[in-house]
């Protein structure tokens, strides 16, 4: 009998022990590669499979991950970063400095690899030895640090990648606190716990990702115990989250960007006056308010406040539907406007299709998937398309892929050898002062040709259960949960 009482006791403690946490997010993740991914929602996942050289901490503060420290040289031209020792992919094979450069070199050569802008100043990465890697840059590079927060420093299995290939984006292998284990489209991804992490077991057992592309049945879900987080909920969610004594609602700053691209490939938005009509009609303070709650900040470029490169002296603009009209010059303007789904994304489109017509323009509302409307962005299939930024902790990540000739996100097809020259100054240029100085030249520039017209600085909103613990609010908004328990 005392056998059983033990055995049954065990039973129940590893029961009790055994914990899943679900989160829902607002779209199914399309590229789990580091190299390949271009949406927000892969990175809430591959934060979780993949350590990276450096991370950041609560105040935008560059961190040791991978790398256990650092040291620049050679005029800004050299940096040596000195790799921790022990740690292991989750396919067994050792993660030193090899496996750092191959991850290096696969970003900036892999076909289709949207990696290669951030590091396009990279002449070469060099294995000083197994603990030591260099990379050395064709001119100094003040972004550097801040791009291996992200998906550049990401460092995946050699074995795997070269095992998988392109398939590699549906079988990640990094040395992250979780392991992929399963995915069914739109349907789950499922991330079991990395127990030998060098950083210590998650105090979680299972992490599984559910999409929920309307923010209505994300919400419904947090309120059932389907899932235990939903990242983003809807701004209108607000106060329904924050007066719930079973839930915790974080909204903070964030770093990214929401506004609408032109296609200036082709007809209507080859036009840069059409460009600018469109952009005149716009209420920023209304989007803020009818649409976003208060949860955002109307924009006027690429720089949330309380980033370094955000200026004063860029100004955001007051809607001029006579500027508008007069843009137009008497004639007629239709186009389709792109969509994911969502009932956010609608309600905006609404909006936006209201305002443009206070100037006789004529807006369709066209809603795809989310992955299918990446796809179009990236082929310049579209008119005109909804589609923002999650932001980057340097400037560079949030305006130089997007509006120099040929840039991994530069939906528009934009292209201005003014701009380029200036965006790579300011690449180069060590001081902030100055490199504020020079985007805001570019800015004038962009802003004039009108190539995407920014809305609004989005907050980071994320709905808990109170039981969830340990999830630090980090600016970046991606969640880390190797910390975070179910109490």
């Amino acid at each position: 009998m005392r056998k059983t009482l033990i055995l049954l006791s065990l039973a129940l403690l590893s029961a009790a022990a055994a914990e899943t946490l679900t989160v829902g997010l607002d779209a199914d993740p399309p590229k789990l590669d580091p190299a390949l991914s271009s949406a927000l929602v892969d990175r809430q996942v591959m934060n979780q499979i993949f350590d990276k050289l450096v991370d950041l901490d609560q105040n935008l503060k560059i961190v040791p991950d991978i790398a256990t420290s650092w040291k620049v040289s050679n005029g800004g031209l050299t940096y040596t970063f000195k790799i921790r020792t022990g740690v292991k992919f989750h396919d067994g094979t050792a993660l030193d400095a090899a496996a750092v450069k191959y991850s290096l070199d696969r970003n900036m050569t892999l076909e289709g690899s949207v990696r290669k802008n951030e590091l396009s100043s990279v002449k070469d990465v060099k294995v000083i030895d197994p603990t030591t890697v260099q990379i050395n840059l064709k001119q100094p590079y003040g972004p550097l640090l801040g791009v291996l927060t992200d998906r550049a420093g990401m460092i995946v299995s050699p074995k795997a990648a070269e095992k998988a290939g392109q398939d590699f984006q549906n079988n990640p292998v990094g040395s992250g606190p979780f392991e992929f284990t399963s995915r069914k489209r739109q349907d789950n991804i499922t991330l079991t716990a990395n127990t030998s992490y060098w950083g210590g077991a998650p105090k979680i057992d299972k992490l599984v990702y559910r999409p929920f592309a309307d923010g209505d049945v994300r919400y419904a879900n947090l309120l059932s115990g389907a899932v235990q987080v939903i990242t983003p909920f809807d701004p209108k969610d607000l106060s329904k989250i924050e007066s719930n004594p079973k839930f915790t609602a974080l909204n903070f700053p964030g770093l990214g960007f929401q506004g609408i691209w032109f296609n200036v490939t082709r007809a209507p938005f080859n036009n840069k006056a059409f460009r600018q009509a469109v952009a005149a009609t716009i209420d920023r303070d209304a989007v803020v308010k009818v649409i976003m709650n208060g949860t955002a900040t109307p924009a006027a470029g690429p720089f949330a406040p309380g980033t370094p490169a955000f200026s004063t002296a860029i100004k955001v603009p007051k809607p001029d539907l006579a500027r508008a009209k007069q843009k137009l010059g008497g004639k007629p303007l239709t186009f389709t406007l792109l969509t994911a789904p969502g009932a956010l994304s609608a309600q905006s489109a609404q909006l936006y299709q209201a305002m443009f017509a206070q100037a006789g323009i004529n807006a369709k509302i066209e809603q795809v998937e989310f992955g299918t409307l990446l796809d179009r962005a990236d082929k310049h299939d579209f008119d005109a398309l909804m589609l923002g930024w999650s932001g980057r902790p340097d400037p560079d990540g949030n305006i130089y892929d997007f509006f120099v000739t040929g840039g991994s996100n530069n939906q528009a097809g934009y292209s201005n050898k003014t701009v380029d020259s200036l965006l790579a100054k300011a690449r180069a240029q060590s001081a902030m002062s100055a490199r504020v100085a020079t985007y805001n030249v570019a800015l004038a520039t962009i802003l004039d040709d009108a190539p995407y017209a920014w809305v609004y600085a989005p907050n980071t909103l994320v709905g808990l259960s109170k039981n969830v613990t340990g999830l630090k609010p980090i600016p970046d908004g991606i969640l880390r949960f190797k910390d975070v328990d179910l109490k």
